[in-house]
């Protein structure tokens, strides 16, 4: 610790109270950076920096990558990265506080996936703080603004070719769907088979999933879909469900199946209940350009990676000018 005591960042733990801009996310919550930290993902050790302005107080949780170097605290699971904050009259402020604080012991902070609205507020309060910023787009999010439509309207929307798909092969009656609202150990080994089979990459860390799930079943945000032939299980699909938002984590499917398309008709089934009974007006699809997304969704937009380099730390100086360059040059 620096100075003279006044910077308590080091012993600050992150409130539960602490919430993000706009609507909650599962990837805000002080249990899902308590599980990364668990897991192995806080780096050389966790720090949830802080500042505040009047009675608000913004809140980051970091990791410590190296030697004044910090990152975001997230993974391949983490949808986002923003500050979060107690209280609301003086955001900005609290935040370009808890950046001020931060640049007392780093030289340098990489965040990545910021949301497209969370960049400029963030790039404008380290800039307030006196870091050098690069913010440049680095992934994609796809999402389902619902607006004033029902289930109808929005299936109605969609492309005719998917549409007529799920009809063609839900009239067959090949596949058998189940969707579950409670954590069933016995559903989670057919999802971890399918997964298994599918060709997903391996697994980043099938423990910290399960562990997820769990917890957000205890929540009450839980929702799987599990899609059957003949009894075997073919396509499964972790979503949760919270604030009017659903998000989808996890899906997969086995490859010989695809003839009988069981993971679109459950995306079919699992958007309708969510919609439906679940009432929510937003799906997020998380990370990735993935193109059968589109068929799905109604919005896109970049995620963004933001660098910030201190200048008064020289060993900011050298990743910083690269880190300009590439972004001049356009190739990050």
């Amino acid at each position: 610790m620096q100075g003279n005591g006044e910077d308590r960042a080091n012993d600050a733990v992150l409130p539960a109270a602490a919430r993000g801009t706009g609507f909650a996310s599962p990837f805000d919550r002080a249990q899902w950076f308590d599980l990364l930290t668990a897991h192995g993902f806080a780096g050389e050790g966790r720090e949830d920096a802080s500042g505040s302005a009047g009675a608000t107080a913004a809140w980051l949780p970091l990791r410590r990558e190296r030697a004044g170097h910090y990152s975001g605290l997230a993974n391949w699971y983490s949808f986002a990265i923003r500050p979060l904050y107690t209280g609301e009259d003086e955001r900005p402020a609290a935040l370009a506080d808890l950046f001020r604080r931060l640049r007392r012991r780093a030289a340098r902070l990489t965040l990545y996936p910021v949301p497209d609205a969370e960049r400029e507020p963030v790039a404008a309060a380290l800039r307030s703080a006196g870091w050098w910023v690069n913010a440049a787009p680095k992934g994609d999010r796809h999402w389902l603004d619902l607006g004033g439509m029902d289930h109808e309207g929005w299936w109605d929307s969609r492309p005719g070719a998917l549409r007529n798909t799920v009809k063609r092969k839900a009239k067959r009656g090949v596949v058998a769907i189940e969707l579950r609202t409670e954590f069933d150990a016995g559903a989670w080994a057919a999802y971890e088979r399918i997964y298994a089979a599918s060709w997903k990459p391996e697994e980043g860390d099938p423990a910290l999933l399960r562990a997820f799930a769990e917890a957000e079943s205890a929540r009450g945000t839980f929702r799987m879909g599990l899609a059957r032939i003949a009894g075997d299980p073919v396509a499964a699909q972790f979503w949760t469900v919270e604030d009017d938002t659903a998000f989808i984590h996890k899906l997969a499917h086995v490859e010989d199946s695809l003839k009988a398309s069981p993971g679109t008709l459950l995306s079919a089934v699992l958007f309708r209940h969510v919609i439906e009974v679940d009432g929510v007006r937003r799906v997020d699809f998380g990370t990735g350009n993935d193109g059968y997304k589109r068929d799905w969704m109604n919005r896109h937009e970049p995620l963004w990676q933001i660098e910030a380099f201190n200048p008064a730390r020289i060993a900011a100086w050298g990743p910083a000018l690269k880190a300009f360059a590439r972004s001049a040059l356009g190739r990050e």
